[in-house]
């Protein structure tokens, strides 16, 4: 019988290796400097530049990529810091519970009680903006949902035989912990980063096309989709380019998540 293909993975594949290549290529160089006013403004897209000019008449090619290394670099740092803070935390809270496990999710709870978003901006409001109060924003609120997981699967496991095994022959929790235990929830915390990372660009570009993310001039995909409402109508690719590269770095990366784990399943 003949296997069915995998659009999802070869699909998510190709368009996060166009997005990485094109990430990465802006950390050495980018046609023109981001930053600088090289042509006149409102020049449509051409040869010479890819996605026109902006309002400034700074290269909107050199901008988007420059600014989505930026979301891309946040997005990784807020999903390790949720991460690792979740793991340790689910996994102390999963596998001992009692009083700890019972004051650690109200803590949790209390965090997920308030409006996530709205969250970020007061505590980004009072530090200050910028790439690391963003970060440290952010990485917070993404603490929470990680914790969720980690402590439901680690509550699950605790008492299966695999366990109680390693147990009576001689195993310490935190090897329990680490070595049996932690294995198990990679799939589930797939999912959850892939999901994360989507998350924390959108929050991120929303922050900054509300005016207290990335600040000007250094380029960020929401700051210039908010400026580029203004010009609709005069220079429609200012948006349409930079609308593009935010829904494929979210595209490509969702896409190629459910392929590998669909591609996982069968397996």
């Amino acid at each position: 019988m003949k296997k069915r293909g995998n659009p999802f993975l070869y699909i998510g594949g190709a368009i996060s290796a166009v997005m990485s290549g094109l990430i990465i290529m802006g950390y050495f160089w980018t046609p023109y400097d981001p930053t600088a006013f090289v042509e006149k403004k409102f020049l449509p897209p051409s040869a010479a530049h890819l996605l026109g000019t902006d309002n400034f008449g700074r290269d909107i090619f050199s901008r988007v990529i420059d600014g989505a290394g930026t979301s891309f670099f946040i997005a990784v740092c807020v999903v390790a810091i949720g991460c690792v803070a979740g793991i340790l935390i689910g996994s102390f809270c999963g596998y001992f519970g009692g009083l700890p496990d019972l004051i650690l999710t109200r803590v949790c709870d209390s965090i997920t009680a308030f409006p996530s978003f709205l969250l970020a901006l007061v505590i980004v409001s009072i530090t200050g903006s910028g790439t690391y109060n963003i970060i440290l924003a952010l990485g917070i609120l993404f603490i929470p949902s990680f914790a969720r997981i980690v402590r439901g699967e680690f509550a699950r496991c605790r008492d299966l035989n695999y366990i109680k095994s390693a147990r009576l022959m001689g195993a310490g929790p935190l090897r329990i912990m680490f070595s049996h235990i932690l294995p198990n929830t990679f799939q589930v915390l797939f999912s959850a980063v892939t999901i994360g990372f989507n998350n924390a660009v959108l929050s991120e570009a929303s922050m900054s096309f509300l005016g207290i993310g990335i600040q000007p001039p250094d380029a960020s995909l929401g700051s210039m989709l908010s400026d580029s409402q203004t010009y609709l109508r005069n220079a429609p690719w200012y948006a349409m380019g930079t609308g593009l590269v935010i829904i494929l770095l979210i595209l490509g990366f969702s896409l190629l998540s459910e392929g590998l784990q669909r591609l996982e399943r069968r397996g």
